[in-house]
């Protein structure tokens, strides 16, 4: 950083880890004087995380990286380089990632089925590092909603951005804290609090089955009048009450969900909790 500019900070957000970071953390604020801790008071995961280190940042330009170093801090230069272009945003493109297969296509269909639901195109290979100007990430710690996802509200925030490809750090057989579960709630919960597409489907989805239900019914009323029927068939009754109840309780679930969002947002809570804090950084 010093061949970039002599005035930098790096903040180091411990996310309630289960090794000995804050210990080292504190150990290496201790003899760099720009090296900023801040230890939360549990797992809050890593969006939120995220927030909490831009909620102390103070640069002109902010780089976002995860701590693993499969995001390379040698790639920051570049970064800076292509933003004095006169960029706002300039994300980092993985073109060879170096992740697990099941990863992979993981995060392609999430990507797409975000895509989808969104209707704003996302690329799977951009996640969290880039760098970013002041203006920008004013805007978005200004986001104060419970659910939050970092690349969404890049993209939401709008400004002149552009990419640039960067080299993929080795996982070095690292094993990650998102586990099946967790990956899945978390495209849940991102998908609910960015887009209302799968609630207009079930609208949708109503009609169609009302509108087939009233085909079904006047042909049965017509089958009757000509004296087809004479005892109501037992398999259609059942059927009918399957998928209808079916139906209805898929409905009432997908309504559910979005009153619980709407819920934990009206609660009003902090989005993460500090629970210590190095030395502040002096200023020059």
């Amino acid at each position: 950083m010093e061949p970039l500019n002599p005035d930098f900070e790096i903040i180091l957000v411990e996310d309630g880890s289960t090794d000995d970071s804050w210990s080292e953390i504190t150990r290496v604020a201790k003899i760099f004087p720009q090296v900023k801790g801040i230890k939360l008071s549990r797992n809050f995961g890593q969006h939120y995380a995220i927030t909490a280190g831009l909620d102390q940042a103070k640069g002109e330009w902010v780089v976002v990286m995860d701590a693993d170093l499969q995001d390379l801090p040698s790639e920051i230069p570049q970064l800076y380089q292509k933003a004095q272009e006169g960029f706002q945003i300039v994300q980092a493109r993985r073109e060879i990632r170096q992740d697990s297969f099941l990863k992979k296509v993981g995060s392609f269909l999430f990507y797409r089925m975000l895509a989808w639901l969104t209707g704003v195109s996302q690329d799977e290979s951009i996640a969290n590092f880039g760098i970013y100007h002041h203006q920008v990430i004013k805007e978005i710690i200004g986001m104060r909603e419970s659910i939050r996802y970092f690349p969404t509200m890049v993209q939401w925030v709008g400004f002149r951005k552009t990419s640039i490809p960067v080299t993929h750090g080795k996982n070095e057989n690292r094993r990650s804290t998102y586990n099946p579960k967790r990956l899945f709630n978390l495209a849940l919960d991102i998908m609910l609090a960015n887009s209302d597409k799968p609630i207009r489907m079930t609208v949708k989805l109503g009609l169609i089955v009302a509108f087939t239900g009233f085909l079904f019914a006047a042909f049965t009323a017509w089958r009757y009048w000509k004296g087809e029927i004479i005892v109501a068939g037992y398999a259609s009754l059942i059927i009918s009450i399957w998928v209808l109840s079916g139906f209805l309780l898929m409905t009432l679930g997908m309504v559910g969900l979005y009153i619980g969002k709407t819920f934990e947002g009206v609660k009003n809570r902090p989005i993460y909790v500090i629970e210590k804090e190095t030395s502040p950084i002096s200023k020059s």
